[in-house]
């Protein structure tokens, strides 16, 4: 298995729990859980589905202005260390 499907992989993976955490808010819901702990759990997706969209966004990322790295351009390669570093302080 290749790096890019190692990480296409743990995407799905932590795509799936997202699903399966937001399926048992549901049942939550339905069942009349406290509003305090439906609202605990909602956040905790919302933090998962950022964490999950800064992932694949460094990846995007780094895909495209790879092909730049590779001309072993120090100024490009310090870019992409900023953008990654504004990407967790955006999504935090």
């Amino acid at each position: 298995m290749t790096e890019e499907e190692k990480k296409q992989r743990a995407i799905i993976n932590r795509m799936s729990k997202i699903i399966g955490h937001t399926k048992s808010i549901k049942n939550m819901v339905e069942d009349g859980r406290d509003c305090a702990e439906v609202l605990v759990q909602l956040a905790a997706v919302k933090s998962a589905l950022n964490n999950a969209g800064r992932e694949i966004l460094k990846e995007h990322l780094n895909a495209v202005v790879q092909e730049a790295a590779r001309d072993h351009d120090p100024k490009k390669i310090k870019e992409i260390k900023e953008m990654n570093r504004i990407i967790d302080t955006f999504l935090k």
